[in-house]
């Protein structure tokens, strides 16, 4: 009833190994760089984006504008001779002073969300943090802006916390909605979500694949 290749498709890329994994330091808005392993695993993802993408389509690019996402955009913008749009909004949870710290710092200080109650607006007990609310509501922004064109095909690199705000955005949850939910995602996975052209239902086709990279 409906021909896949009119889909609407979005392709999200989380970035893969990054220095502050091996070197146990959070990420969030610190600005680590992609190891060795990292970059090629950028390259594995654009050659498989380029086994997904119709052969004849021209995708969009968006991506978070941290250095390890930038890189990580690279190889994709180069398979597909595009430039990536850089969006501050697609950037990882902001863990204010604690970024660049040990994972342990944190982890010290770090104050959960109640299993009830107002959990976006959670103190977690990290000065310069963002809440979930703050995280969630710019990573929609961000998603209203890279689907406010017609393009069928898209590509979105981003960080594997803020991927579970893009899809929730994708699928049209409100932001009020989002005090729960949760899609796993690994580095240097893909991600597929699709639209259909004659319900314009919206998918999470795919989560989290990583079989396009080598270990």
């Amino acid at each position: 009833m409906c021909d896949s290749d009119r889909m609407k498709t979005v392709y999200v890329v989380t970035h893969p190994e990054a220095t502050h994994h091996v070197d146990g330091l959070v990420g969030g808005w610190y600005d680590s760089e992609l190891t060795d392993q990292g970059v090629a695993d950028a390259a594995a993802i654009a050659n498989r984006l380029r086994e997904l993408v119709p052969a004849a389509a021209v995708p969009t690019l968006h991506s978070s504008d941290l250095t390890r996402t930038v890189q990580t955009a690279h190889p994709i913008g180069e398979v597909f001779d595009i430039e990536p749009v850089l969006l501050a909004d697609l950037r990882e949870k902001s863990y204010g002073v604690a970024g660049g710290r040990p994972r342990a710092w944190l982890d010290a200080r770090f104050v959960p969300p109640p299993p009830t109650g107002n959990r976006l607006d959670h103190d977690e007990g990290i000065a310069g943090g963002e809440t979930k609310r703050e995280w969630v509501v710019r990573v929609h922004r961000a998603v209203e802006r890279i689907t406010a064109d017609d393009v069928e095909h898209r590509i979105v690199v981003t960080h594997g916390g803020s991927l579970n705000w893009v899809v929730a955005a994708w699928l049209r949850l409100p932001v009020e909605a989002c005090a729960y939910p949760a899609f796993h995602a690994t580095p240097g996975s893909i991600t597929v979500l699709r639209e259909d052209d004659v319900f314009h239902n919206r998918t999470l086709h795919t989560l989290a694949d990583r079989s396009h990279l080598a270990r």
